[in-house]
């Protein structure tokens, strides 16, 4: 059975990504519950870095200006199956789900990786697209920094909207005009 794909309407564009659910069932489980529950819709793109990759996912950047956007994850203590029907609770602080470092995936340009704190277990619902090859996120770097970012996607269709959005004029990383996921639909 091939990997489930998401359309990811955007107001700049729609791109589509292929998840790994065959080979990051926690990670990408996780993220086609959120979006088949419309957490994403709605939200802003609250971190756009040239170069380098856009971050989404907060809750709190509903408010595109919001000042806690970065800060949010899914809701703590709710659930989720993965594909041989093992239900994974998030974290009851925070909604954290468990790290997933099974696969060497590199950060290359076009995938999905889970953003977190740099802490232990501590992804939710963000994550970012990367639009370079970002090798030093790569959780199996040990010559490398600390911060781990497993890849759990990669966008099949829609890469020029990506880099689109990658151009727009930020301060602070924060798009000057915001950027809104409109819906997010498994296909």
């Amino acid at each position: 059975m091939p990997n489930p794909q998401v359309q990811m309407e955007t107001s700049m564009g729609t791109f589509t990504v292929e998840v790994f659910l065959d080979t990051m069932p926690i990670t990408a489980s996780n993220f086609l519950d959120l979006c088949k529950t419309g957490f994403y819709s709605g939200v802003h793109f609250h971190r756009v870095i040239a170069n380098f990759m856009l971050q989404f996912g907060c809750p709190y950047a509903k408010d595109a200006k919001n000042a806690r956007s970065g800060t949010g994850g899914p809701d703590p203590g709710s659930t989720f199956s993965t594909p041989d029907g093992k239900v994974i609770t998030r974290d009851r602080k925070e909604g954290c789900i468990p790290d997933e470092f099974t696969q060497k995936f590199s950060n290359e340009p076009g995938t999905l990786s889970m953003a977190n704190t740099g802490q232990k277990n501590s992804g939710g619902s963000q994550f970012f697209v990367n639009t370079v090859h970002n090798d030093f996120l790569d959780h199996w770097r040990s010559d490398l920094g600390e911060s781990q970012h497993p890849v759990f996607g990669k966008v099949v269709s829609g890469m020029d909207v990506v880099k689109a959005i990658e151009k727009v004029r930020c301060v602070d990383d924060n798009p000057v005009t915001p950027v809104q996921m409109i819906s997010c639909k498994i296909l």
